[in-house]
């Protein structure tokens, strides 16, 4: 039998002895349904956890995490869609007020994606074929949008992925609906792991400004 790894048995115990017993009627309450307002589509990238960034309890965020923090275009075709479905979870049974499309520094995702001469790390080249869903993120006009001629490549890229994300949720019916309704609002951020900053995308320049000091 495989061992279970001693630093997340300390951890649960930290938890069960701390939080858990400290909000056991929060977690109660949970156990009967979940009814978050936000949605974060976030990168599976161990260094930003949204719930963390954020520091949220329990039940308030759902989150969905994959490579490089990417919305697929509506389509029907193929069988597995893990990101479409959360979302689809999201907006119709959970009625999400808020989706969030949340990128990073030193993106990993990002990096795979400009690295055009990296070997597969499998046969399946799951990854390449995932972040090709950035393409379009690097066209002229969106880079010119963002007017930050400070950032290297990369640092541009990882802002406009999630410029051309949030315009492929709008491709997804649901989504369009209901923000044309005004009963769905969809923001794109960004997180710098080296010092903490948070950017926020403002739709109505086409760039990222400093979260607001509330």
């Amino acid at each position: 039998m495989t061992l279970f790894p001693d630093h997340l048995i300390e951890g649960y115990k930290s938890f069960r002895d701390g939080r858990l017993s400290d909000e056991r009627q929060r977690y109660q309450q949970l156990a009967e349904g979940q009814k978050p307002k936000v949605m974060i589509i976030g990168c599976c990238d161990s260094r930003a956890a949204p719930e963390t960034i954020f520091n949220t309890g329990p039940g308030e965020l759902f989150v969905v995490r994959n490579v490089a923090n990417l919305v697929p275009p509506y389509e029907l075709g193929g069988e597995y869609h893990g990101t479409s479905a959360a979302l689809e979870f999201a907006v119709q049974a959970l009625k999400v007020e808020n989706i969030v499309v949340m990128g990073h520094g030193r993106c990993g995702g990002i990096s795979a994606f400009l690295s055009k001469n990296q070997r597969p790390l499998s046969p399946g080249n799951f990854i390449g074929k995932w972040v090709s869903l950035i393409e379009p993120a690097k066209t002229s006009d969106k880079l010119e949008a963002l007017n930050r001629p400070e950032l290297d490549e990369q640092g541009k890229l990882e802002r406009t992925s999630i410029i051309q994300s949030i315009a492929y949720l709008r491709t997804f019916p649901c989504v369009d609906i209901l923000e044309r309704r005004g009963d769905l609002k969809l923001h794109g951020a960004w997180f710098d792991i080296s010092n903490g900053e948070l950017e926020i995308f403002d739709e109505d320049n086409g760039t990222f400004i400093p979260a607001p000091d509330l």
